[in-house]
């Protein structure tokens, strides 16, 4: 599974891999875990927060000791990008769909984009 971003503007089949190991945090557990106690990320990975609806939608750095990109997505498209800073960060946006990336790698993602997973 890979996690590709597609800029609103992009002409043709113009996308570019945002991270080709992909984990999915689907239970209450591993969502509210997320990347906590991790000592650090691979430059290649995604933790992706799938839920059923969009609804506003915040994300803690408490317990993470690195900083990252954090995607809000609905219906596939970015609503929200932001960089969130070791322990102490805090984000907040409307999303079906959340991505954790490492700090750097959603550079160039903006709000209106594509994202999304395929097989």
């Amino acid at each position: 599974m890979r996690l590709v971003h597609r800029p609103r503007s992009a002409d043709g089949d113009e996308e570019r891999t945002l991270a080709s190991d992909v984990d999915l945090a689907e239970t209450t557990f591993e969502q509210g875990r997320g990347l906590m106690f991790r000592r650090s990320i691979p430059d290649d990975y995604a933790l992706v927060f799938p839920f059923k609806n969009a609804k506003a939608r915040t994300l803690h750095m408490i317990g993470v000791p690195f900083a990252i990109d954090a995607v809000w997505i609905v219906d596939e498209e970015v609503s929200h990008v932001k960089r969130l800073a070791p322990m102490i960060g805090l984000g907040r946006g409307t999303a079906d769909c959340i991505v954790e990336l490492p700090a750097g790698a959603a550079e160039g993602v903006a709000v209106g984009d594509a994202v999304r997973l395929v097989e």
